[in-house]
Formats: C-alpha cells, sequence, structure tokens
C-alpha cells in the first residue's frame, strides 16, 4: 500500500500554520501559558523546525499577537462610503460582534498582555491607536469640531467599552443589539460634553 503524500508548505505557509494555531491555543490560555512545544506537535513539526521560521519565542509571539490585531482592526473598520451615523454603528456592531465571539483571544492578547509582555507593548499600542483614531474620525463625520480633550476621552471610551463587551452576560442577538445601542449611547454622551465644556465646568461649587 503506497504511503500517504504529505504536502510540503511554503515558508510563507508554514509560519501562517503556526501562528494560526498560537492563535488557536490563545482561545483557552494567556500568553505566558502558550507552549512552543505544544504549537510544534499540534503542526506536526519538531520545535527546532518551528525556530527555522521564527528567530525567538519572542518574534513567535509577537507574530501571533500582531496576527489576531490585525484581525480585530480589520472587524472593525467600517465601509467609508456610509453616512455618518450608519458608519458610526457599524463600527460599534463590528467591535461588538468581534469581542463577544473572540473573547478569551481578545482576553488574553489585546487586554491582558498588553502591561505584561513588553514585547508587544508596541503592537498594542498600534492596535489601540487605530481604534482611538477611528473614534476621533467618526466625531469629524458626524459634523463636531475637535476638542481638546478628544484624544483622551476616546481612549477612555475604549476602555469602557471593552469592558461592557467582556462583561456583558448574555450573548444572543436582542443582547447583541442591546449592547451596543447602551455602548453607542455611550459615545454620544462623550461627544455632547465634549462639545459643551461649559456643562462640565458649570457644575463645579
Amino acid at each position: 500500500m503506497p504511503g500517504k503524500r504529505t504536502t510540503r508548505l511554503t515558508p510563507d505557509q508554514r509560519r501562517a500554520q503556526l501562528v494560526g494555531i498560537g492563535l488557536e491555543m490563545l482561545a483557552d490560555r494567556s500568553l505566558d501559558e502558550l507552549s512552543t512545544d505544544e504549537v510544534a506537535r499540534r503542526a506536526g513539526i519538531s520545535r527546532g523546525l518551528l525556530f527555522h521560521y521564527f528567530d525567538s519565542k519572542r518574534d513567535f509571539y509577537r507574530a501571533v499577537v500582531r496576527a489576531e490585531c490585525d484581525r480585530f482592526t480589520a472587524a472593525t473598520e467600517p465601509d467609508g462610503s456610509l453616512e455618518p451615523v450608519a458608519w458610526m454603528r457599524a463600527f460599534i456592531a463590528g467591535f461588538v460582534a468581534y469581542v463577544l465571539e473572540h473573547r478569551q483571544t481578545y482576553l488574553a492578547l489585546v487586554r491582558g498582555a498588553a502591561g505584561s509582555h513588553p514585547a508587544i507593548e508596541d503592537i498594542i499600542g498600534e492596535t489601540r491607536e487605530t481604534i482611538a483614531r477611528r473614534l476621533r474620525d467618526g466625531q469629524r463625520r458626524l459634523g463636531m469640531p475637535d476638542a481638546p480633550r478628544l484624544e483622551l476621552a476616546s481612549r477612555a471610551w475604549m476602555a469602557f467599552a471593552e469592558e461592557a463587551v467582556t462583561t456583558w452576560p448574555e450573548s444572543d442577538a436582542a443582547a447583541r443589539e442591546e449592547l451596543c445601542a447602551f455602548i453607542e449611547a455611550s459615545y454620544v454622551s462623550l461627544l455632547g460634553l465634549l462639545d459643551r465644556p461649559e456643562a462640565l465646568g458649570a457644575r463645579r461649587p
């Protein structure tokens, strides 16, 4: 009986396979617990061969994090031809859907690893800046003037939105729609305060 013929992967295909395995494993563990030995075993190669495609464990971790962040930013990029309100709703819906569908990976990488792995801080920072820039773009699309604290407010809103999505108790269609509406209302309220800074000053004793 002839032996089973295996398909030889190109270097790019092998790298993509290994990164994909790493992303799958992050669905139930932290980045610290991501074992390159197990990644190699699942790929059917030796650990030494894994490091033929990646210079180091750090390099492999960075490739995994970069792939996840690229997926995240792609999933939350609305169609630029949409009207302003539809654009913002598409952004929020994309954000909510992605985090709910990849909750554990998101918690492990985008949130959990951000402060504990200096080797990937720049990738996480770039990702957060991309999302914050979209928030500022949404504000401009809605015709609201620039505000001095818009960048700070956009980052604060992101933290609020992340917490809301990752701790939302249900994820069925009705609950997801309610969550999107909740996050949208918080964003509109924030923009309203930035547009009327005197409203905050008037409340001071």
